[in-house]
């Protein structure tokens, strides 16, 4: 088998994922789900009934960008009265985190947080965002640097059989993934206990906010889920509903089973599709509406808190160049591997124009030309290893950040 260098993982599955749709028809059995929310109520919809449980991109333009400014002033008003602040302008900084998708790639954004840690001057997150594998690593690292020992053991201690079980190809046909996911699900469900659950809500009762991001496959709109409000709620359902938004975030259609969300519109059981937040972003940090009030206050004359965004690339930003075959798979899965790529930096650009414009210092980490670590199947566990020791050892040194995307 080929080695892989960059976004070879979910370039396999989905050339497996392409083969077995070429195979299906209209005979077959499809697994059964709950009704699907009508068109246009999307937004409408509720899981546990927490009105901030999430924010849904889908009904009036602007809205779930409003309703994500107002989770931010109250977090700051939290914030205020944990640290005995009488004022906004009296916080000394303010810091964000976005870690990216990537599969077995974030390995390095896990050593590269623990090798900060080791370093010492690693801050304590107001904002921490993720996807996909970032996901995983988001609610670590808002926890903070005591949670190092299971963040490092999530991307080292694991093999392929905690993250998939094969289906096989024919099967696949008939269902709705190459791949079962419930090994990732018990993986998750082992770190992610009640203990967790209570710090990140104590974390948002503080101040401090904790958002995954994953992709409504019914409505296609991204969803950023507000996890720490859902820990902190206290209903009964929340634990599971937090395990179950790491393992759709982490969802890559085709090769992993969708996510299904029960919900209720208008007193009604509906169901929700849910899969990788990477359909949408590979990484995020805060929407423009909340930019466009820092500028507000900016030219009011008040003070503006200094903030910093840290962005973790779990991937490569530079071109991975293959020869590739005349064969219809091979080519489809060039062109995916493609896009996923540009989006990712598209991504990071993305966010550099938003911190440029909006006054917020950016730093951008991501796996550059001297890890030349390499692997034959997905999250293979020499090679995560091999790259977390390699992010660590940097970190620790002392991370050179780059303050804009290697364009």
């Amino acid at each position: 088998m080929t080695k892989q260098r960059n976004g070879g993982a979910r370039r396999d599955v989905l050339k497996l994922a392409s083969l077995a749709a070429l195979g299906a028809t209209s005979a077959c059995a499809l697994p059964e789900r709950l009704p699907a929310v009508a068109s246009g109520r999307a937004a409408d919809a509720t899981v546990l009934g927490i009105p901030n449980e999430r924010f849904v991109f889908a009904g009036e333009p602007g809205s779930a960008g409003l309703a994500i400014e107002r989770e931010f002033a109250a977090a700051a008003a939290r914030r205020l009265r944990h640290l005995g602040l009488r004022r906004l302008d009296q916080m000394p900084r303010y810091d964000l985190l976005g870690v990216s998708g990537g599969g077995e790639n974030g390995a390095f954004g896990a050593g590269l947080l623990c090798g900060w840690s080791a370093r010492g001057d690693r801050p304590e997150f107001e904002l921490v965002t993720g996807v996909s594998t970032g996901a995983l690593t988001a609610p670590f690292a808002f926890l903070g640097s005591e949670w190092d020992p299971q963040l490092k053991s999530v991307y080292t201690d694991i093999t392929p059989d905690d993250v998939l079980r094969s289906r096989g190809l024919l099967s696949a046909v008939f269902h709705d993934a190459l791949a079962d996911n419930e090994p990732l699900f018990l993986t998750i469900s082992r770190h992610l206990d009640e203990r967790m659950l209570a710090a990140i809500g104590r974390a948002y009762q503080e101040g401090r906010l904790l958002f995954v991001g994953s992709t409504n496959l019914d409505a296609q709109v991204p969803v950023v889920w507000n996890v720490g409000a859902i820990a902190a709620s206290g209903h009964p359902r929340a634990l599971d509903l937090v395990r179950r938004l790491l393992l759709a975030s982490a969802a890559i259609p085709g090769a992993f089973p969708p996510v299904m969300i029960d919900v209720t519109v208008d007193g009604e059981s509906r169901q929700e599709m849910h899969v990788d937040g990477g359909a949408f972003a590979q990484v995020f940090l805060y929407p423009r509406q909340v930019g466009e009030a820092r500028r507000a206050r900016a030219q009011r004359g008040q003070r503006l808190i200094p903030a910093t965004a840290y962005i973790i690339r779990n991937g490569r930003l530079d071109p991975d160049w293959a020869s590739v075959d005349r064969r219809t798979l091979t080519i489809a899965g060039r062109a995916i591997s493609t896009m996923i790529a540009a989006s990712g930096l598209n991504d990071v650009i993305r966010i550099w124009n938003s911190c440029q414009r909006d006054g917020v210092d950016y730093n951008l980490a991501f796996i550059g030309r001297d890890f030349t670590g390499s692997y034959t199947q997905p999250f293979e566990q020499a090679y995560m290893r091999g790259l977390f020791d390699f992010a660590f050892a940097r970190a620790q040194q002392g991370y050179t950040w780059a303050k804009q995307p290697p364009v």
